[in-house]
C-alpha cells in the first residue's frame, strides 16, 4: 500500500481512559492472527474512536457492520470524519419500500414483487463497490443486506469503461458500451445512471457518482473530458472522490456500470441454454405429479424472462437467474459485497481483511436468521409454479458461509452474548468513559399513575432545557402515548391533579430513598416489589406556574429510514423535547442532550424488557453528567436484577476511576453532523434559490427533474415535445392544487412554447 492510500486517522483528541489499553489488547490480538476478539464498551466510552485507532494501527481494509440503516448512517458520518482522506463508503438496503415475491397458498395469492428504489442510497452502494475495486484505503459501513446476492466482483471489476483523452473510439461504439453497462440512453432528462449526445458531445452520469461527465469528440477521437454538473451543465472541478473514484488518472476515467449485476456475453448464452435445459425438467417433473396449471404457469413465466434477457441482457428479476451466470454450481453461496473485500485484499494487500460487528448482540442474530426466511418463502414460490428451483440460490449468506468468508473479527457490544462470548473467550473490557461520565442513577417506581408520573419528570426536564426518551412495548402504544403528550388539555389535568397530590399527605413517610441509585438489589426477591424499595415521587421537582408544553415524536419502523436520524437530530435541537419508541431507541443511539429514560412496563419480561434490552436502553441516558433511567414496575424479574447489577458493577468501577484520578464528569458536547442524504425541505430550498439564480429546476416524479431554462423546443423533436409537455402538464396541475401559482404559470409558458 503507497503512503498515499494508508489510513490516516484525524481526530483532535487521543485515546484516554481505558481506551489505549483496549487499542494495544485488540491490535495485539489481531498481530497475533486472533480471529475473534470481543470488546464489551459501555455507552459512551468512545468504542468508535477504540475502532478508528484499531483500524489506523492494522492498516486492512475495513467492514463494519450495523443492524440497522440508522446505526449505520451514523457511523457512516463517525468514520468520514475520521478518515477524511480515506474511502469511506455506505451500503445498506436501497428500498424505501420492499414487497418481496411471495404466494400464499391457503388463499391462493400470488403476490408480486414491489420495490422502491431510493437513487441516492443506489449511487452509495455502487460507490461501495467502486472504492473496494480501485482503492486500499476502503471502509464499508453496511447493513445486513451485505449478505445478500450482489452479482461477481470479477464481472463487475471486467465491465468497467475506461476512456482517456485523445483516445480513438467511434462515437457509436462509445454509446453501445454505454449501454452495455446498464446506463439508459435519455433525450431530455438527465438522470444518474443515464447518458444522453448533445451534438459532438456525450453527456454522461455515472451511477455511482453525484457529478457527470462530458465526453467531447472530434469526428473517432476523444478530444476532452470534463466534470460538470448535471443540472446546470457547467463544469466543475471535483473535490474529493473518496465517495467514487471514478477517474483513475490525470486524463483517464473510468466509468463503472449503472448496476451490480452485469452479464457478459458468453455468460449469458450458456446462462440461457443452462435455464431451458432446467425449465424443460422441471416442466417434466411438474407434469408427472399432475401439476398441469404450475407447469403453464412456470414455462409462460420463464420463457418471457428469457426472452427479454435475449433482447436486452436485463429483466426484472434477474437475480433469481443469477447462479447460471455467475458460473455457480446448485447449493453454491452467492457473490456478496463480502466477495468484494476478498477481491480488495487480494489487488491491494496481503489477503486479509478486517471485519468488525458493531452491537454484535443484534447484529450476529440477524445474519444468522436472514438464510431462513428467505428460504421458506421460495419454496413455495418453486412448488406452485412461480420459479425455477435455482431461485433458492438467490440468497443471503448462510452464517457458516458468512463466518467462513469473514477474515479477521471484532465484535462490539456493551452487552455481548453466548455466541461472540464463546468464539473469542474473555472480553476486552472498555467501561471508563473519556469525560469521567459514570452509569446513570437507577430508580423503580409503580406502574400505578405512570403517565402523570412521567409527565411531571418530563415537564421538569423541559424546564432545563433537558430532553427525554420513553421506551413503550408497541408501536400503538408509542403512537397513543405521543399523541396524549401533545395533548395540552391533558396535561393541565395531569399537572393539576399532581399539585394536588403534592399537597396531601399521600407519601408512606416509612419509604425509604436510595440515593445514587444505590438500589439493594441482593436483598430484594424476584416477584412483586415492596414499596419501600420505590424512590420518593418527584419531591425535588418544582413545576412553575406558567410551564411550557412538551413537543414530543414517536419513533418505529413505519418512520422513513432517513427520517429517523432527521428525529433525532431534531431532538437534539430542542425541536422535539421528548422522542417515544419501542427498542429502536437502544443501541448505538447518541443523544448528549438527554437526561432521562424512562422505561413504561419494565416488568413486562420478555425479548423488549430482556437483560440485555435493559442495560442498553438504560446505557441511553449515560451522555450526559445528569443522566438518570426510571424504570416503572410492580414487580421484580430476572432480567431487571441482571440489568441492575450489571449496570451498578459498572458505576462502581466509573466511580472508583474518578476518584482515583481526580476527575469531574463532564456531559458529552458532540455537533449535529450533516446529514446523510439531504431532507425534502433543504431540497425545496435549493430549488428556490436555483430559481433565483435564473433556473427553476422542477421534479416531475421522485426520479426525474429538469431545468426549465434548458428546454429549447428548436432543439427537440415533435415527440420529445409531446413528452415533456405531458410530464409538464401533470407537473402544472400538480402545482396547481399546491397553490403554487408561480410555478404552474411558469410551466403553462413553457408547454405554450413546446405546442
Amino acid at each position: 500500500m503507497s503512503k498515499s492510500l494508508q489510513f490516516k486517522l484525524r481526530s483532535p483528541f487521543q485515546p484516554t481512559g481505558d481506551q489505549p489499553a483496549a487499542i494495544e489488547a485488540l491490535v495485539e490480538g489481531l498481530e497475533k492472527g486472533k480471529q475473534h476478539q470481543t470488546l464489551l464498551g459501555v455507552t459512551g466510552s468512545g468504542k468508535t474512536f477504540t475502532m478508528a485507532n484499531v483500524i489506523e494501527r492494522v492498516q486492512k481494509p475495513t467492514l463494519i457492520l450495523a443492524h440497522n440503516k440508522t446505526l449505520a448512517a451514523q457511523l457512516y458520518q463517525e468514520f468520514r470524519d475520521f478518515f477524511p482522506e480515506n474511502a469511506v463508503s455506505y451500503f445498506v438496503s436501497f428500498y424505501d419500500y420492499y414487497q418481496p415475491e411471495a404466494y400464499i397458498p391457503t388463499t391462493d395469492t400470488y403476490i408480486e414483487k414491489e420495490a422502491t428504489i431510493n437513487d441516492e442510497i443506489d449511487k452509495l452502494r455502487l460507490a461501495s463497490t467502486t472504492n473496494l475495486l480501485t482503492r486500499p484505503d476502503s471502509i464499508v459501513i453496511a447493513s445486513v443486506s451485505c449478505i445478500y446476492n450482489l452479482g461477481s466482483p470479477v464481472e463487475y471489476g471486467k465491465s468497467m469503461l475506461r476512456i482517456a483523452i485523445g483516445e480513438v473510439i467511434s462515437r457509436e461504439t462509445l454509446l453501445l458500451q454505454l449501454t452495455n453497462l446498464q446506463y439508459d440512453r435519455s433525450t431530455t432528462d438527465f438522470n444518474r445512471g443515464s447518458f444522453r449526445v448533445r451534438g459532438d458531445s456525450i453527456q454522461v452520469w455515472p451511477a455511482n457518482e453525484d457529478k457527470g461527465l462530458r465526453i467531447d469528440m472530434f469526428e473517432d477521437t476523444i478530444e476532452n473530458i470534463t466534470w460538470i454538473d448535471p443540472i446546470s451543465g457547467t463544469s466543475v472541478v471535483p473535490s474529493n472522490m473518496a465517495a467514487g473514484q471514478t477517474h483513475a488518472a490525470e486524463n483517464e476515467f473510468i466509468i463503472f456500470p449503472a448496476k451490480h449485476y452485469m452479464i457478459n456475453k458468453q455468460s449469458q448464452i450458456e446462462g440461457v441454454k443452462e435455464i431451458e435445459r432446467d425449465l424443460a425438467l422441471r416442466l417434466h417433473d411438474l407434469r408427472l405429479q399432475e401439476k398441469i396449471i404450475e407447469a403453464h404457469r412456470l414455462e409462460q413465466k420463464v420463457n418471457y424472462d428469457l426472452d427479454m434477457i435475449r433482447e436486452f441482457g436485463f429483466v426484472n428479476g434477474i437475480e433469481n437467474y443469477s447462479r447460471y451466470f455467475d458460473g455457480r454450481e446448485p447449493g453454491q453461496a452467492p457473490f456478496t459485497l463480502i466477495d468484494y473485500f476478498i477481491e480488495n485484499a487480494k489487488l491491494y494487500g496481503d489477503g486479509s481483511f478486517l471485519t468488525i460487528v458493531d452491537e454484535s448482540h443484534i447484529s450476529l442474530p440477524q445474519v444468522r436468521g436472514m438464510h431462513n426466511g428467505d428460504q421458506a418463502r421460495k419454496q413455495n414460490l418453486i412448488e406452485y409454479g412461480f420459479r425455477l428451483p435455482s431461485a433458492l440460490d438467490n440468497r443471503p449468506l448462510k452464517f457458516e458461509e458468512f463466518a467462513e468468508r469473514t477474515d479477521k473479527m471484532v465484535y462490539v457490544s456493551a452487552t455481548p452474548e453466548t455466541l461472540e462470548l464463546s468464539l473469542s473467550g474473555d472480553p476486552v473490557e472498555q467501561l471508563i468513559r473519556p469525560t469521567g461520565l459514570v452509569d446513570p442513577n437507577i430508580e423503580l417506581r409503580p406502574i400505578d399513575d405512570q403517565i402523570e408520573n412521567l409527565v411531571i419528570e418530563i415537564i421538569a426536564r423541559k424546564q432545563l432545557g433537558q430532553r427525554t426518551l420513553v421506551t413503550t412495548l408497541t408501536k400503538k402504544m408509542a403512537e397513543a402515548l405521543t399523541e396524549f403528550l401533545n395533548d395540552t388539555k391533558k396535561i393541565d389535568d395531569l399537572v393539576e391533579s399532581w399539585r394536588a397530590k403534592q399537597t396531601s399527605d399521600h407519601i408512606d413517610s416509612e419509604r425509604i430513598i436510595w440515593n445514587d441509585s444505590e438500589l439493594p438489589i441482593d436483598q430484594m426477591e424476584i416477584g412483586p416489589i415492596d414499596p419501600k424499595y420505590y424512590n420518593h415521587l418527584n419531591t425535588s421537582h418544582t413545576i412553575s406556574e406558567e410551564y411550557e408544553y412538551p413537543k414530543v415524536a414517536y419513533l418505529h419502523s413505519d418512520i422513513e429510514t432517513l427520517e429517523r436520524s432527521d428525529i433525532l437530530d431534531d431532538l437534539r435541537r430542542g425541536v422535539y423535547d421528548v422522542v417515544v419508541g419501542i427498542n429502536l431507541l437502544r443501541e448505538g443511539l447518541d443523544l448528549p442532550e438527554v437526561t432521562l429514560v424512562a422505561i413504561l412496563d419494565a416488568d413486562k419480561e420478555g425479548f423488549l424488557r430482556s437483560r440485555t434490552a435493559l442495560i442498553q436502553t438504560i446505557g441511553r441516558a449515560a451522555r450526559h453528567v445528569e443522566g438518570h433511567a426510571i424504570l416503572y414496575a410492580d414487580r421484580l424479574t430476572k432480567s431487571m436484577t441482571a440489568a441492575i447489577q450489571e449496570t451498578l458493577r459498572r458505576r462502581t468501577i466509573q466511580v472508583e476511576y474518578n476518584k482515583k484520578h481526580g476527575i469531574t464528569a463532564e456531559t458529552i458536547s458532540k455537533p449535529i453532523r450533516k446529514r446523510v442524504l439531504k431532507k425534502k425541505e433543504e431540497k425545496k430550498k435549493e430549488a428556490e434559490e436555483q430559481k433565483k439564480a435564473g433556473h427553476v429546476i422542477v421534479d416531475l416524479n421522485k426520479n426525474e427533474q429538469i431545468d426549465i431554462a434548458k428546454i429549447n423546443p428548436a432543439d427537440m423533436t415533435p415527440y420529445d415535445k409531446r413528452s415533456v409537455s405531458a410530464k409538464l402538464k401533470r407537473r402544472m396541475n400538480q402545482a396547481a392544487k399546491d397553490m403554487d401559482f408561480e410555478l404552474a404559470a411558469i410551466l403553462r409558458d413553457v408547454i405554450k412554447e413546446l405546442s
